[in-house]
């Protein structure tokens, strides 16, 4: 991959984070984003007028619409940052033919909620992308500190190495440390999985339970994500390696953390209605515990943790009660 063209579809602050981080060495950065309004904002001031809206974006390296066939058709590689549950609107309805012969990088940390599919196999299935052209970017890495230039690590995973190290060299930068990986299904399972662990680091937080408990909490949370994506993609993984502990521990902790936000209110006595409208920011989280669990029917992994989390969210059990059964469980 050389230093070209990429398209960023989402509009969001990850979106940002990355249009940011290829601004640095991509010869041109094509950001798509639903709303023309915010699209002709940015192309006219330079920046996000929502989200990381003190990144200034360089002039001559940017381009926003909201077409998104055009923005697709300009680019071998589409990074998409657009959040699980708004993929199937976006993606639904289009050509088989959109995305089938490009690069697509993931930046979604979700599941597909009317598929249950993780993306590398929603965009697989229904673009026919072979996987050794799809990748995914992994944390431990927030985007409000890629907007301050902290130094942060990320992650590529793709079966191709050749992809993953084109891709990682365009991200790299002086705050910007990159390795790859050709783990894609257990990072990005592991992704999706620390969104529901650091929603139940939210609701212990939210019931006044203190650090000592949640490193008992995030010790089990690792070994859950061990058990289940050994069952679903049994290769050899050291998930003790910041693609996965890393990035488990930096969503579980960190104030810049929606899923532990949202967790937090959950359990502070907000509906999860009313905490989804208050953050107005999508919690990955609550949809992918729903999904998670309908995968785990087929496989039977002992999840308690996330089981827990679903609980809670989705059949109404009491989060005090549902979590001292889950605390007493743990060790």
């Amino acid at each position: 991959m050389s230093k070209k063209e990429v398209a960023v579809i989402g509009g969001g602050s990850w979106a940002t984070a990355i249009v940011k981080m290829l601004c640095n060495s991509a010869d041109k950065v094509h950001w798509w984003m639903r709303n023309a309004d915010k699209a002709n904002y940015i192309n006219k001031y330079f920046h996000n007028p929502r989200y990381l809206s003190a990144v200034q974006f360089e002039k001559d390296k940017l381009r926003v619409s909201n077409d998104l066939s055009e923005i697709i058709a300009s680019c071998e590689t589409v990074v998409i940052a657009t959040p699980s549950a708004f993929l199937m609107d976006v993606f639904g309805e289009r050509d088989n033919s959109d995305l089938k012969d490009k690069i697509i990088i993931s930046a979604v940390k979700g599941i597909v909620p009317e598929v249950h599919q993780i993306p590398a196999r929603f965009f697989h299935k229904r673009f026919g992308t072979p996987y050794e052209r799809i990748g995914m970017i992994s944390g431990p890495c927030h985007a409000e500190e890629v907007a301050l230039e902290r130094l942060s690590y990320l992650t590529i995973a793709c079966q191709n190495e050749k992809v993953a190290e084109d891709f990682a060299e365009l991200l790299e930068c002086r705050y910007i440390k990159t390795s790859i990986s050709d783990d894609l299904f257990g990072t990005e399972l592991s992704a999706i999985l620390k969104n529901i662990y650091s929603v139940a680091a939210g609701i212990y937080n939210g019931l006044g339970y203190g650090d000592n408990f949640q490193a008992v909490l995030i010790s089990n949370a690792i070994q859950e994500i061990e058990r289940f994506v050994d069952v679903l993609n049994p290769i050899h993984r050291d998930v003790k390696s910041s693609a996965y502990l890393g990035d488990l521990m930096v969503t579980a902790y960190s104030q810049f953390s929606r899923n532990r936000t949202f967790g937090s209110m959950v359990g502070k006595g907000y509906s999860v209605m009313s905490a989804q409208m208050e953050m107005n920011m999508t919690a990955e989280g609550y949809y992918a515990a729903k999904s998670i669990i309908k995968i785990n029917e087929k496989f039977e992994v002992d999840i308690p943790i996330a089981t827990a989390v679903y609980r809670i969210l989705y059949e109404k059990i009491s989060p005090a009660v549902e979590m001292r059964i889950l605390a007493d469980q743990l060790t």
